[in-house]
């Protein structure tokens, strides 16, 4: 699971909203107008108090009936050109904010694919899944409302204000006392709320991730029986969220109720000095009539700052969080980066693939732990195949996985065809470079699109079938819809051996120069395991190939075998060699053998 960043508290809110410009500076012409029209609006609602005024101070003294629907007529026109500013406003703003979170989407869906594996390792799907859909909808809300009304709001509330003042300064002071506790509030609120909420976020990550692995995981959960211990992680996790949930509320409950409390106070307060005011002759029905009519127009503006708060400080947290994935080096970088130091020595004249002292530690491992791979010298020449033997843990796929550069080495250099692989591209590299793993994934797409993304776009029907050929495939004929059947998430729809040979035939239908094969047949029977060994010897004498294998026949299919033990090349030669001259060699071919008579 991904660490969480530096805490709430040691950043600004403002500074990491301001990150979200780049996004919305291509609509910030309608946002703008939109803030604008939602200023003019919240104006027009402070002219109504000045109405009631003059009704109140003139037909109503004068008794004069005819003034009085006027004001009606002018009060209800107002109130409408209010609510159709405030329509306008909203429509103003729906287009380009579902743009902009569509836009975020897609950037921060590809810059996932840009990531190297390292990263993906490190993180819970969960917690990228919650961060392109729960964050940046509650961006595009943020965007929608509470950025617009932070200023609104702020406008109107001085806006208000100076009327009050210029109505009567001293109920005006009145009204003004509680501005001092309520601002010490909000800023207790704000350090307080910040914290609770990215821990809940992070929980919603968390608990999205429980649901996903539950979902994709169903078939061992029913298999195991273990319904009810997963169900009591999820409530487990559930539980959490809810107990930071309540926190949330408790702590917007208790701004608001400060914020609604103290106004509504300082209201009172003034109408009741209006009051003696109105009674001494020191002041006119009218003018307090306005006065109380503005601030109780003021009521939600004021009343709103806990909400608008809470909401900006959630936005904070998304945007905290949806930069924290944004800012992570992508793989192109780290290619500039290796660019710029050199790729070394470049009399490099040995030609097929290559390890030249190559030494490899994952990048989450201490400094001073052992590495995984150590002094790897190996050779494999063009157009041979050579097979990768050792005991369990002995590093065979974190070997195949260097060659196309799933992650890179802590030292040592790989080459093909004598260049140095971190002088190439990614995509040229593996443009060069096919691979199958043991554990194949399939994705939720027709069978022959699954085969086909092996391919550089330019295969068709014939390169798809001679594949499918290859790696004995031809079962896809019978499904309903042959080619164009689609697969369930996964491929769950179809057996182990079925995913497995589609995996293969993905990694051999583009014809590619260099091959891994990461115990591809491991899932096969012993007939069909013959003849896709057949049809692949004609392909492997094209091509260059490291195979990861287990079982003796596997093995025959290559040229020489490479023993991996201990992370260290142990020996290299023909099977037949190391049988007669390597004790382990001997020990893990004959283990095999037994295991298959």
């Amino acid at each position: 699971m991904a660490t969480t960043s530096a805490p709430a508290r040691n950043r600004s809110a403002v500074r990491t909203l301001l990150r979200l410009w780049p996004y919305v500076r291509p609509a910030r012409a309608r946002l703008f107008t939109a803030a604008f029209v939602a200023i003019l609006a919240s104006s027009v609602g402070l002219v109504i108090p000045l109405v009631l005024k003059w009704m109140v101070d003139g037909p109503v003294a004068h008794r004069d009936p005819a003034g009085v629907w006027l004001g009606a007529l002018c009060l209800l026109l107002l109130g409408f050109a209010e609510a159709l500013l405030f329509g306008l406003r909203r429509w103003l703003v729906a287009r380009p904010l579902a743009h902009v979170e569509a836009s975020m989407r897609a950037d921060l869906y590809r810059h996932l694919q840009r990531l190297p594996v390292s990263f993906h390792d490190r993180w819970a799907s969960g917690q990228l899944l919650s961060r392109g859909m729960t964050d940046l909808m509650l961006l595009r809300m943020f965007l929608a409302f509470p950025l617009t009304f932070l200023l609104v709001n702020g406008v109107t509330i001085v806006i208000g204000v100076i009327i009050m003042l210029l109505q009567d300064w001293t109920l005006g002071l009145v009204i003004l006392g509680p501005a001092v506790p309520v601002m010490v509030t909000c800023v207790v609120f704000e350090k307080r709320y910040a914290g609770v909420a990215r821990r809940a976020q992070d929980q919603v990550g968390d608990l999205t991730t429980v649901v996903e692995e539950s979902v994709l995981g169903i078939r061992i959960i029913k298999g195991f029986g273990r319904h009810r211990s997963q169900a009591r992680a999820f409530r487990d996790l559930s539980g959490k969220l809810r107990g930071t949930e309540l926190r949330k509320a408790r702590l917007l409950a208790t701004i608001w109720g400060v914020i609604v409390t103290l106004p509504e106070v300082a209201i009172g307060a003034a109408l009741v000095v209006g009051v003696v005011q109105v009674a001494d002759g020191g002041l006119s029905a009218g003018t307090l009539v306005a006065f109380l009519s503005t601030a109780l127009a003021l009521r939600w503006p004021v009343e709103s700052i806990g909400f608008l708060l809470a909401m900006s400080q959630e936005a904070a947290t998304a945007t905290e969080r949806y930069f924290e994935v944004m800012d992570e080096e992508v793989e192109e970088a780290e290619e500039r980066r290796a660019a710029a130091v050199g790729s070394g020595s470049t009399t490099l004249a040995d030609k097929g693939l290559r390890f030249h002292d190559v030494q490899f530690r994952y990048p989450d491992a201490p400094p001073e732990s052992r590495p995984v791979l150590q002094h790897i010298d190996l050779h494999i020449r063009p157009g041979e195949s050579m097979a990768l033997v050792g005991s369990t843990g002995s590093g065979k796929t974190t070997l195949t996985a260097l060659v196309p550069r799933f992650y890179e080495v802590t030292s040592g250099r790989i080459t093909l065809d004598g260049v140095d692989i971190t002088g190439l591209s990614r995509q040229a590299l593996r443009a060069k470079v096919a691979v199958a793993f043991e554990e194949p994934t399939l994705f939720s797409a027709a069978v022959g699109d699954n085969v086909l993304m092996g391919a550089d776009g330019t295969a068709g029907t014939a390169e798809l079938e001679r594949a499918l050929a290859v790696a004995q495939a031809d079962f896809v004929h019978a499904l309903p819809q042959g080619t164009d059947t689609q697969v369930g998430e996964q491929g769950l729809s179809l057996s182990g051996g079925q995913r497995q040979r589609l995996a293969l035939a993905r990694a051999v239908v583009g014809q590619p120069e260099f091959l891994v094969l990461d115990d591809p047949l491991s899932a096969l029977d012993v007939h069909t395991e013959a003849a896709v060994e057949a049809a692949l010897r004609d392909v492997l004498a094209d091509t260059t190939a490291l195979i990861v294998a287990h079982r003796p026949s596997t093995v025959l299919l290559a040229d020489r075998v490479a023993l991996l033990s201990g992370g260290r090349i142990a020996a290299v030669g023909t099977h037949h060699e190391l049988l007669r001259t390597n004790a382990e060699y001997a020990h893990l071919m004959s283990g095999e053998e037994e295991g298959a008579r």
